[in-house]
């Protein structure tokens, strides 16, 4: 196709397509499926060869927040019958985090629910960034902690923060139908602010709520824009209790046509293949390492992702290798850029003599929470929570489908649009914030 060769010839050169391409490799058939993947898989191996990194995802508090995310199972309202509880303390996440490594993971990603951190929390958080890299030599760590405020951003880089990730979720455009009590606006702004302090930016997507192909390339190529080195893309889990729990519309070709999109965008970033990968890519998961070479290890936040060694097997067993943590993960021209403007917040931030701490602190309407109550005295303060997580775009009206189109899909596994499938979602039970070991 002379539309895959073009974008191939642009991936190589680092050159961005246009939003008809872009649009038109959504639109490829399923008998295309196989040339797409292998033109994106030429741009993925000529940035990172045949390296997958792993990153492990330690969930700081979860549920009970006051955003109303309609995707998010910790919103509020949410019905889900999620895990809750109030803030692990450094010792407990430190823990939780060794698993991942021992796995093979290179980032460790610190999520809490929440609008965004008040100053406690920002110690808090500091405190267990601190704990994880004493007793894990190497490991990266990210911050997923929601919208940040003023000095935010550099207290969580002098703690040692590597990165923060805030995902877009969906098109500008789309946006306000599916959260109402923050913008778009507002995530864009984090993002910039965690570029600024000199931490790695980590910023993606959602799909699968009935979204346009347009709303799709609208939102990857905003990430294009604000250049974070890693793009998560999340595929929606319908969680039942959610507003969106009937919202089963993506099949595995679908996946991997949105995948090879952001890869074509975003030829030299780390596009990683995130939450809800199990549900809707099911066995076509090995084809995805193709185009994506990051994924998460084990379980997500409120929800359980596929064992962990079938995860090492998967990766082996398509003559992929794991990331080392001796192993820089972004190519040489993108790496320089980050180390410079990492050296350069941090010589920023000495010369000040440091941020301190801040008033205010964009703490929601839930206030501080405290940290030393169970999960009902802690009410966390919104819903930023991030790349592992699940979010989306406008919801779609699902027309009705026959029962013979809804049996047909049934049997071969897949849930027909509108149908729940409660069978494909299993919430999390086990590893951070439980007494069973967590899966990594």
């Amino acid at each position: 196709m002379d539309l895959l060769n073009t974008l191939v010839d642009k991936g190589l050169r680092r050159e961005l397509p246009t939003r008809e391409e872009a649009l038109a490799v959504l639109a490829t058939s399923d008998d295309e499926l196989l040339d797409v993947v292998a033109a994106a898989g030429k741009v993925r191996r000529k940035w990172f060869g045949r390296r997958v990194k792993l990153n492990y995802l330690v969930n700081l508090k979860s549920g009970l927040c006051p955003e109303d995310c309609s995707y998010c199972s910790q919103r509020l309202g949410s019905k889900a019958e999620i895990l809750k509880y109030t803030w692990l303390k450094p010792d407990e996440a430190s823990k939780a985090a060794a698993a991942g490594v021992a796995g093979g993971a290179k980032r460790v990603c610190l999520v809490a629910s929440g609008r965004g951190p008040t100053d406690r929390d920002v110690d808090r958080v500091s405190k267990t960034i601190e704990a994880i890299k004493e007793q894990n030599e190497g490991v990266e760590v990210c911050a997923c902690l929601g919208l940040l405020s003023d000095g935010q951003a550099e207290r969580l880089r002098a703690a040692g923060a590597d990165a923060y990730n805030h995902n877009l979720n969906t098109s500008e455009a789309t946006y306000g139908a599916i959260t109402t009590t923050h913008t778009y606006a507002d995530r864009v702004e984090t993002v910039r602010q965690a570029h600024a302090a000199g931490m790695s930016a980590c910023s993606g997507l959602i799909a699968g709520m009935g979204e346009s192909d347009a709303d799709l390339v609208d939102v990857v190529f905003s990430l294009r824009e604000l250049d974070p080195d890693s793009v998560p893309v999340n595929f929606l889990i319908p969680f039942e209790g959610t507003p969106l729990a009937k919202e089963w519309h993506l099949t595995p070709q679908r996946c991997l046509r949105i995948l090879a999109m952001a890869r074509f965008v975003c030829p030299d970033v780390e596009v990683r293949l995130a939450g809800g990968r199990e549900v809707h890519l099911r066995t076509m998961q090995p084809l995805a390492l193709e185009i994506a070479n990051s994924i998460f290890l084990g379980d997500y936040l409120t929800s359980e992702g596929q064992e962990g060694k079938a995860d090492l097997a998967m990766i082996a067993d398509a003559g992929f290798e794991v990331e080392g943590a001796d192993t820089t993960t972004l190519p040489t021209h993108r790496a320089d850029v980050a180390s410079a403007a990492s050296a350069a917040s941090a010589a920023s931030a000495a010369s000040a003599g440091g941020c301190g701490g801040h008033s205010g602190g964009g703490c929601g309407p839930c206030g501080d929470g405290g940290g030393h109550g169970g999960a009902e005295a802690a009410a966390p303060a919104s819903g930023g929570c991030g790349s592992a997580s699940v979010c989306g775009t406008a919801v779609a009206e699902v027309p009705a489908e026959t029962a013979a189109v809804a049996e047909t899909a049934s049997a071969a596994g897949q849930a027909a649009p509108g149908e729940v499938r409660p069978d494909l979602v299993a919430v999390r039970r086990r590893g951070a914030g439980t007494d069973l070991p967590p899966n990594a």
